[in-house]
């Protein structure tokens, strides 16, 4: 985004606190798709006029088309009749919450989704992992921030929908991965245990995937989440723990017996099975 574009939002977010109709909300649903090949579809729902707006001129300004939800309920229909290719949500709504949202997306859906937590509530932030979002972001945010991880998201969603790469899209998908009971498949996003199908997010995947490639080899907080997030973009510790925790929670699904991710205190994670 250019400087003068990212200024122009901030004021404009500063400016609306004080001067409610200096940010109109546009069209419930709007977005500016413009000319020439089909934009990436980022779905924003918030109650709150200012983020939806502010948000929606940065990420326009980077390429993307918006649609706009005011409330979960009126979103929800409209995110299962024509899915985005990613949704922003926040939690506290009116009529319907994000955690319903999500909640009731993820029974017929699988689109990636972040979440827009407060700033001090680990359990927003838990809560909505466990039910199956991508990531989470804590207001106030940086534009910037959310861009980055809405770009590292669809980058590593791409093998799901090969229609909505880029025109410069990238290297081959790598082959298939076996480890003992668990067996992969990156082109395709697929998980299985026990020839079991686990479902897993694309950001669980990833971490998964870099524990399995050298099984017994202890990976870092930090390694597995630079394998994640490959786009310097800052996430907090605590995150991989998240993620960790669920993982073993939707293999035990399938296996109650399942211990194949092991924890090193204090030095990080690591994959072995048999």
């Amino acid at each position: 985004m250019r400087h003068d574009q990212l200024r122009g939002a901030r004021m404009m977010a500063s400016e609306a606190g004080t001067q409610p109709d200096a940010a109109p909300l546009p069209p419930e649903g709007a977005g500016s798709p413009g000319p020439g090949a089909r934009k990436l579809q980022i779905a924003l729902v918030d109650d709150d006029r200012n983020i939806l707006t502010t948000v929606s001129i940065a990420l326009q300004a980077e390429g993307f088309a918006t649609r706009l939800y005011s409330d979960g309920e009126t979103a929800l229909k409209a995110l299962l009749d024509n899915p985005p290719d990613l949704a922003v949500f926040d939690i506290k709504m009116p009529k319907m919450d994000g955690m319903e949202l999500l909640r009731r997306l993820r029974e017929n859906s699988a689109i990636p989704v972040i979440f827009l937590t407060s700033k001090d509530d680990e359990s927003d932030e838990e809560a909505g992992l466990e039910l199956g979002a991508d990531d989470y972001i804590a207001k106030p945010f940086s534009l910037r921030l959310l861009i980055a991880r809405i770009r590292a998201i669809l980058r590593r969603a791409e093998p799901l929908g090969a229609d909505n790469a880029p025109a410069t899209s990238p290297e081959p998908a790598p082959a298939t991965l076996t480890r003992g009971r668990l067996f992969m498949d990156p082109a395709r996003h697929q998980v299985t245990w026990q020839g079991e199908t686990v479902s897993l997010t694309v950001t669980e995947f990833l971490i998964l995937e870099a524990l399995a490639i050298r099984p017994g080899v202890i990976k870092s907080r930090n390694q597995l989440m630079d394998a994640a997030y490959p786009d310097d973009v800052f996430v907090d510790d605590r995150t991989v723990d998240s993620h960790i925790k669920r993982m073993r929670r939707k293999f035990k699904l399938v296996d109650q017996s399942f211990d194949a991710i092991d924890t090193l205190y204090g030095a990080g994670y690591s994959f072995t099975d048999g």
